[in-house]
Order: C-alpha cells, then structure tokens, then sequence
C-alpha cells in the first residue's frame, strides 16, 4: 500500500495508476533491490524518444533532420528530465539503497533522470501509447513551446559565458562551497557569482561539472537571459 506522499506524486503526474506495484517498481533503485527500475527506464527511453521526435517532426515542418536532433537532445537529456523530477518532488518518493541514501541519491541527477524514464515506461506498460504520450507532452509543454528553430544547444554554462563576455564583464566564477556523501558518490554544491547579479547562485549534483551547469542556469534564470 503506497502512502500518501506517493498518492500526492500521482497527484502532480496527473495519471493514477491502478496498479500501484508499477509504480512502486518505477521508483526503486538497482541499489535497494534486483527487482528494480532499470527495465523500464529502458522501455521509457525509447518512448521519450519517439513521443518527443515525432512532436518536433509535426511542429517544425520545415526543419532538416539536424536541427529536429538537437532540439530533441534538450528535451530528452538528463538535465531536463531531473529538472521534470524536481518539479514532480520525485526525490522524496524514491526508492532506494542505504548508501544512495546516506550519500543524497534522492537529489542526485541521474537517478532523478532515470526514474522519469522509468515512470514513462510504467505508465506505457498500463494504459499503452496514447495515454503515455499524452502525459508526456503535458510535463513537457511549456518546454516545447519555448522552442525555435534557433534554439541554441549550448549549456548554460557557455550561454553565461557569452553573454558577459559580449558586455565585456568579468567571467563567471564557480565556487564550490561543500562536499558531501561518500568518496565514490560524492555531492557537489557550487556557487557562481557574477558581478552583474544582485547575489549568488547555488546548485547541488553528483559530479561538480553538472553543478555547476544547474549554478549556471539559475544565474541565466536571474539575469532574465532567455
């Protein structure tokens, strides 16, 4: 029997599952048990795939094959599906080993990341494409309709960058102000400031590169830089 915080989830995904064990498996990690969510993070890799190429094909007729990969690529990468995650308070609901959680699994990128893959491949497996694709569009939404043909695919670490050196202002600097978790699965917090920002920027990952990345877009996200 799922407990509320898992009713509330299903709440936010707007999709009820009638069998509960689906979703259950969904949310468990390799490292709490080998009946795990790896199968269908599988499954809802494939779907996200398809569910988003097959929008872009149908929303940007004119665009060539290269342009339909990259906007798909940054809907599909793992920093959007662990911003989706986050937004879906998925961290709380995760199922996962001791260790992961001792060392902060629950806020750790990927396994946010796959867990989304994993929720997809779920909901596929009980209520099939349509329903699967629905959903899916729905969570992406605002996402989609930000997008153009001149979407840049830069990270937000080069966007940053860009932008201040085209005003001719310092760079960004990147600090990292903790560590923690286990020395094999440590967790990053970075600040990044710059002197055109009222304050400083923090975001925590599994590897300092990503923070940084999330500290980065926080920071474009202050700026009001699109």
């Amino acid at each position: 029997m799922l407990t509320l915080k898992y009713q509330r989830l299903e709440q936010r995904l707007g999709y009820q599952f009638q069998d509960k064990r689906q979703l259950q498996l969904a949310l468990t990690h390799r490292s709490h048990s080998a009946t795990n969510n790896e199968r269908l993070e599988f499954l809802g890799d494939s779907i996200l795939n398809f569910v988003v190429g097959e929008d872009l094909f149908t929303r940007f007729p004119e665009a060539r094959e290269g342009q339909l990969s990259r906007l798909r690529s940054q809907l599909v990468k793992g920093d959007t599906l662990a911003e989706i995650a986050r937004e879906f308070e998925l961290g709380e609901c995760l199922i996962l080993g001791e260790g992961e959680l001792k060392s902060g699994g629950q806020e750790r990128d990927s396994i946010l990341a796959d867990s989304v893959e994993a929720i997809i491949g779920a909901i596929y497996i009980e209520s099939g494409l349509d329903v699967c694709r629905e959903r899916v569009l729905f969570w992406l939404a605002g996402r989609l309709d930000k997008l153009t043909l001149n979407t840049s695919g830069k990270d937000s670490k080069s966007r940053l960058q860009e932008y201040l050196q085209a005003r001719r202002q310092p760079l960004p600097e990147y600090v990292v102000v903790e560590v923690g978790g286990e020395g094999h699965a440590q967790i990053f917090t970075i600040e990044c400031r710059v002197t055109l920002a009222e304050k400083s920027t923090k975001a925590t990952a599994s590897n300092r590169r990503e923070a940084e990345k999330q500290a980065a877009a926080l920071m474009l996200v202050q700026l009001n830089i699109d």
